[in-house]
């Protein structure tokens, strides 16, 4: 088997099988792309622990950091795994390697005054477009959604939203979970609702359309809120997992209830939700900073 045979026939299994998001099973052809490169003309079964562990260094004196060359050790170990278990490969020559350590970049997330100056009503050039501009934004601040979460919901969610307040998410690898929507994001979702034939075209069952008519592309969602964030005089470089971030420090930040916050993320893991613990002791050290007598000497 080829190694292009072979990286074809793995990510397929992948997709189909463990049900990993296109964005995943495209991050890993990308790594495993590297793998080829790297390897010349070394064949899959000759790659031994030296191969990766000069392969990583060249990546890293490349300037690939540590967080990048994680993953695509990842990538490489499950697919040599995977080969193991065909007996196309001895051993698994990503075992033990540990890429180079980065420093934690903690997620960027808006303050309270500032979602709530992004999300403040203005009067819009298109005021169907800024109906469907609001309610996404709203929707991403009061549950914490995906991108891709955001742009897959369908008008069925509706009923859920208007009589239970909650809707139900497909997440990452299948996973559903019930989320809360808040009455800001409910009225928004109303007045976009009330409007919405005006722009979809006929038997359309997306719920957030673009200007065809058709389901609104992830990136047409990234350009409307860098759009409605200078509109509004915001500082920084506004990205729809922003609001996701904000969602999660603020809710945190209020209520100190990590496990919740992780179910409303939908994460596997607490692990990767204590992220937004470190986030709230910056908003406390802030405080301390401004009000404390011997911190303000420094």
């Amino acid at each position: 088997m080829t190694p292009g045979v072979a990286v074809d026939t793995w990510l397929a299994e992948l997709s189909d099988q463990r049900r990993l998001s296109p964005h995943t099973v495209s991050n890993y052809r990308r790594d495993l792309q590297k793998l080829q490169v790297a390897m010349g003309e070394t064949s899959l079964a000759s790659v031994q622990v030296h191969h990766v562990r000069r392969y990583i260094a060249q990546f890293h004196g490349q300037g690939l950091g540590g967080r990048s060359l994680a993953r695509t050790l990842s990538a490489w170990r499950g697919f040599f795994a995977w080969l193991g278990e065909r007996g196309l490969v001895q051993a698994n020559p990503c075992d033990g390697i540990r890429p180079p350590k980065s420093p934690r970049l903690l997620p960027k997330a808006l303050s309270v005054d500032e979602t709530a100056r992004l999300l403040a009503p203005f009067e819009d050039d298109d005021p169907v477009q800024g109906a469907r501009d609001l309610a996404m934004f709203e929707l991403f601040y009061s549950s914490g959604l995906r991108l891709a979460e955001l742009v897959s919901l369908d008008c069925d969610v509706l009923d859920s939203v208007a009589h239970e307040g909650e809707i139900r998410v497909l997440g990452k690898r299948s996973k559903l979970r019930l989320v809360p929507v808040g009455s800001k994001a409910r009225e928004a979702l109303a007045t976009w609702s009330a409007v919405r034939d005006g722009l979809a075209r006929p038997g359309e069952q997306a719920l957030f359309v673009g200007q065809r008519g058709g389901r609104i592309s992830p990136r047409l969602v990234e350009a409307r809120l860098t759009r409605r964030a200078i509109q509004m005089g915001l500082p920084t470089h506004v990205h729809p997992h922003m609001l996701r971030h904000s969602f999660a420090s603020h809710v945190l930040q209020s209520s100190g209830d990590l496990r919740a916050v992780q179910e409303m993320l939908g994460h596997a893991s607490v692990a990767s939700t204590q992220v937004y613990t470190h986030l709230d002791f910056q908003h406390l050290a802030k405080v301390y900073d401004s009000a404390h007598p011997r911190a303000k000497s420094k």
